[in-house]
């Protein structure tokens, strides 16, 4: 058991706190600071083979010498003590049973008392294995990493969060899941509902009669069963609606009564076989058949391919329907790759918050358009035509409806639609593709302008992206996110795992936990994980990188470091424009200098393998390459490039 674990073990039920006032309840009257830590490291002294780690060993760029001592590290923490045949079993028991049974792989958290009986049942009555838990530093990185893996393997995994603290402290994540459309099985807890059985102060702050409407504007479903029959039900109907699309984390709050119920023998587990999710539903025959005519009399198709499968069946199955009807295609950067961006009939840049002029053109010019879940077609109608109403037929082929809430306003501008096909899009794009006749060859295609490099002296994003393409050249990975600066011409993708899309809530912090996330969905395959993070977003989500050291989740993340909020700087510099006041002024509360934030050093302090800063960028081919090289090697690595502020 480590200190941490340690500390918990005594600590006052309901505190979250790891630090010396817990500690200081060990037995025993000393409670000074020196006789606490003389506890404390007397219970976590190292074994006698181990060896203190030196100070200020370090090579070129920063990289920590002792990496490989880092990683990985002793999983026998992981393992529990066997503790003979349960004699009891408790109400948690059944819960922790019927996720076995789900077959959630993984559940990452971080403890708290609200779920102690829980997290016993993890360890004891399933042996800390289907689902194997993962410590996380804070609950927004455990939700990032679930929503990585979603976004990397199709798969749902789960999350425990403490209590309403906890809750509140992985909303953000859980906006981003919401508006990124993937499932996480998420498990709360609160305090006894029974107010004769709280305990005073801790219990009442962290007790809500109703802890899910916290985040019941941002999940698909929630609900607080009182039974073991009812946490049965519940689980089996949180499985089932997170995995129908449109999916989306699902919240089950388990009362403390509830976990620490003692039953007699375990109440039987249902048969799960019976309780899949359904198939994902086909649009109307009429519907085929009036979209499958406008498409194939079309003289500019033009296809929007926004929300996809990770399926290489239907990968090739959107190519298909695209060279049968010689339609042009988009793609959106904010969503994973849903079309090779290389193929000749995807002549633009993939359209990210500004579309470009070819984009805007294909648009402006297509006679009918198919929208397959793209994530704004109102917006994008609205950039390339202003007020004026799009032209063309608009077929839209998207259940994303059935998520849309009048709290959070995700569902964006109301798109026309003459032909709805109310069903996934890759289940239209196999209606589609046998309904369509072929038409003979594409209209003529809007020439797309290069990437070119801005006129700096410092390393720039575009920098970034050649070394990492010359890097790259002839192997797979999977770039699980970009920066808002980042260029979608920088970079084509072939294959749907090449590249996994933005965060979901244009927010900041997912991206450390969503690329660890996808290091574990794609652990042991031919792809090395991959993500060029802004400063901002790696400073708020940084102690997800402890999680993936910990568990081995190799990945490699380039830090394109501003040393500022340089988005919020442009707005400064427009809104000073409208009022004639100093432009100059637009860096005032906005730069992260003096101090400079040691981004490595925060890498290599949780066992990463941290290079940089990288300024010159004569150092930047051999850094991408050297942390590649660690990635693959299992190791968790980080690479701090300064690069001037601005946009292409």
């Amino acid at each position: 058991m480590d200190a941490c674990a340690n500390r918990r073990m005594i600590a006052e039920p309901g505190e979250r706190d790891c630090g010396r006032h817990a500690a200081a309840r060990v037995t025993g009257n000393d409670y000074t600071d020196a006789a606490v830590f003389r506890r404390l490291s007397a219970h976590c002294a190292l074994p006698a083979q181990a060896t203190a780690r030196p100070f200020n060993t370090t090579s070129q760029y920063g990289e920590s010498m002792n990496a490989k001592n880092d990683q990985p590290r002793d999983m026998a923490l992981e393992t529990p003590a066997h503790s003979g045949t349960p004699t009891e079993t408790w109400g948690s028991d059944a819960i922790a049973a019927m996720l076995k049974a789900l077959e959630i792989p993984y559940i990452t958290l971080n403890p708290g008392a609200s779920y102690k009986g829980f997290h016993d049942s993890l360890v004891n009555y399933l042996g800390n294995a289907n689902p194997k838990m993962m410590v996380c530093l804070h609950e927004e990185s455990a939700v990032s990493i679930a929503h990585g893996y979603a976004k990397a393997s199709g798969k749902m995994m789960a999350v425990a969060l403490h209590s309403n603290v906890g809750l509140l402290h992985a909303s953000m994540a859980i906006f981003n899941a919401w508006c990124a459309r993937v499932p996480i099985l998420m498990l709360g807890a609160t305090g006894p509902m029974d107010a004769a059985q709280r305990r005073p102060w801790i219990e009442w702050i962290h007790t809500c009669t109703d802890q899910a409407s916290l985040v019941r504007d941002f999940t698909k479903w929630d609900n607080q069963p009182t039974s073991v029959p009812a946490a049965y039900e519940a689980l089996l109907r949180a499985a089932q609606i997170a995995q129908t699309a449109p999916q989306g984390p699902v919240y089950i709050n388990l009362d403390v009564g509830l976990q620490e119920q003692k039953l007699g023998a375990l109440p039987p587990l249902p048969d799960v076989s019976r309780y899949r999710v359904a198939a994902a539903p086909s649009p109307s025959a009429d519907a085929v058949r009036e979209a499958a005519a406008l498409l194939s009399a079309a003289k500019r198709p033009l296809i929007l391919a926004g929300r996809a499968s990770l399926s290489l069946e239907d990968w090739n199955r959107r190519v298909a329907l695209a060279e049968k009807l010689n339609a042009y295609v988009l793609t959106d950067p904010r969503v994973g790759a849903a079309f090779p961006t290389d193929h000749r009939l995807h002549p633009a840049a993939p359209v990210a918050m500004r579309p470009s002029a070819a984009a805007v053109q294909l648009v402006k010019e297509a006679d009918v358009i198919l929208s397959l879940d793209w994530v704004d077609p109102g917006g994008l109608f609205k950039q390339a035509l202003g007020d004026a109403p799009v032209p063309g037929k608009v077929i839209n082929a998207s259940c994303d409806i059935y998520s849309h809430r009048a709290t959070s306003m995700e569902y964006q501008i109301l798109p026309p639609a003459d032909v709805q096909l109310l069903c996934d899009p890759d289940v239209a794009v196999a209606a589609l593709l046998a309904a369509v006749s072929q038409r003979a060859q594409a209209a003529p295609a809007p020439r797309e302008t290069a990437a070119k490099r801005p006129d700096t002296d410092e390393i720039a994003i575009y920098d970034i992206a050649q070394a990492l393409n010359k890097a790259t050249e002839g192997s797979d990975i999977c770039l699980s996110r970009v920066p808002i600066g980042w260029n979608s011409r920088y970079r084509h993708y072939r294959h749907p795992l090449d590249y996994l899309g933005g965060d979901g809530g244009g927010g900041l912090g997912a991206g450390p936990g969503t690329t660890a996330g996808a290091a574990l969905a794609l652990k042991g395959s031919n792809r090395t994980v991959v993500a060029v993070l802004g400063d901002g977003d790696f400073l708020m989500g940084v102690t997800a990188l402890w999680t993936a050291v910990r568990y081995q989740m190799p990945c490699l993340m380039i830090i394109s470091n501003n040393r500022g909020y340089y988005n919020d700087e442009v707005h400064q510099a427009n809104v000073a424009r409208a009022r004639t006041r100093p432009v100059e002024n637009k860096g005032i509360g906005q730069r992260i200098v003096g101090p400079e934030v040691d981004l490595a050093g925060m890498a290599r302090a949780q066992g990463a393998v941290g290079i940089g800063p990288v300024i010159d960028i004569k150092e930047l081919q051999p850094a991408i390459e050297q942390g590649l090289g660690h990635a693959r090697d299992g190791k968790v690595c980080v690479i701090d490039v300064h690069v001037a502020p601005g946009y292409e």
